[in-house]
């Protein structure tokens, strides 16, 4: 059997806008922040060249509108383009129909920043389809998004988690699947080992045991970053909480190394050829 390929995902969005720093980075200012964005995303399209890869890209529709060439570079360069949503907000935070006027807004800008894109592929603003909010996956197919990388089997955080959810690869219902960020089984509790924070704080070896263990099993891992995960330099905002400043800036410095070594040890895709075998019949 060959390798088995994993699923390289990036959520991208600015730096500020990140749910860590949404009590004193107010959205109405957002403008008024530097833009970094499109160099840290081409960062990471320059590192995916350099090692032949591609991957999913969760494009944030804000960011979509204002750097319409960036989609299109994204989408040139043989990438997935899916969508993250328009205003990064939490999804059990909103009614079904501002979520669902959130998540049409954020499709209308793909599809103006390239050829009337259709994306595939969803993933929520912080992994916020919860078990408060599992009636957005109704919205979803009704939006002909075929599938979903929202959902996060794990207990043990404040914003998100679903404990009991499937850990792998599953159907919703006719017409749309899910893809789980990936997690480890450990006595009675998943742990998170695939990206983000959690790729930064541990060890590089854990991250690269846990997506052996997974592929072994027979599984893709999905792992997951940001654009700003890249830019060690970025404007600090200092009124955060510090537990917020910690999450978001700790060895961010290491993100691009890190994820170079999983690229030349693994195979990587995007979601929508990882798991063709799936979506075919979608």
């Amino acid at each position: 059997m060959g390798l088995i390929r994993n699923a390289l995902t990036i959520d991208v969005e600015e730096h500020f806008q990140v749910h860590a720093f949404e009590t004193v980075v107010d959205r109405s200012a957002w403008d008024h922040y530097p833009s970094r964005v499109v160099a840290n995303t081409r960062r990471i399209l320059r590192l995916l060249k350099e090692c032949d890869v591609q991957a999913t890209f969760f494009v944030l529709g804000w960011v979509a509108d204002r750097y319409p060439d960036l989609v299109k570079e994204i989408a040139m360069s043989d990438h997935e383009v899916a969508t993250h949503g328009y205003w990064h907000e939490l999804i059990y935070r909103q009614t079904p129909d501002e979520f669902a006027a959130d998540l049409s807004q954020s499709l209308e800008a793909l599809g103006r920043a390239f050829n009337g894109l259709q994306p595939a592929g969803y993933r929520a603003p912080a992994f916020s389809i919860t078990r408060q909010s599992l009636w957005a996956l109704d919205i979803l197919r009704d939006h002909s998004i075929i599938y979903d990388s929202s959902i996060f089997p794990l207990a043990a955080h404040d914003r998100y988690g679903l404990n009991s959810a499937n850990r792998f690869a599953n159907k919703i219902y006719e017409g749309l699947w899910e893809f789980p960020i990936s997690t480890i089984r450990l006595g009675k509790q998943n742990w998170p080992v695939a990206g983000g924070g959690y790729f930064r704080l541990s060890p590089l070896w854990i991250t690269r045991q846990a997506i052996r263990h997974l592929n072994r099993q027979g599984h893709p891992a999905v792992v997951y970053l940001h654009p700003w995960e890249f830019d060690p330099h970025q404007p600090r905002i200092p009124d955060a909480p510090l537990l917020s400043r910690f999450r978001h800036y700790v060895n961010i410095h290491k993100t691009e190394s890190r994820l170079r070594t999983l690229l030349n040890e693994f195979e990587f895709a995007p979601v929508r050829e990882v798991f063709a075998g799936h979506l075919e019949a979608v």
